[in-house]
């Protein structure tokens, strides 16, 4: 491995013997150049967080688009009836085997 001031160089090799390793190391924010070849062929960095929308700000949305339109929207019925089963059905996630 090549240490770069921000960025560090590796090998296929070393990517397939540390895969568990550089990915802690990419989701601690360092970015990765993967070489093949002594040629960089791609960049492994961290994504940024992904932001949902709360349903507050859908809600607002929802409202808006409505009085921009004159109507307020209408929910296919097999679509709304979809919704309200898995509504139902939800159970909590157990994420205790994330750890």
């Amino acid at each position: 491995m090549i240490q770069g001031m921000a960025e560090t160089h590796i090998s296929i090799a070393e990517l397939a013997d540390q895969a568990a390793e550089l990915a802690d190391r990419i989701r601690n924010g360092e970015r990765i150049i993967l070489d093949a070849d002594s040629r960089p062929i791609a960049l492994l960095a961290p994504l940024p967080e992904p932001r949902g929308r709360l349903i507050s700000e859908s809600i607002e949305i929802l409202n808006a688009r409505a009085q921009q339109r004159g109507y307020e929207p209408v929910m296919d019925p097999a679509f709304a009836a979809d919704m309200a089963e898995i509504i139902a059905s939800r159970k909590p996630c157990d994420t205790s085997a994330w750890d």
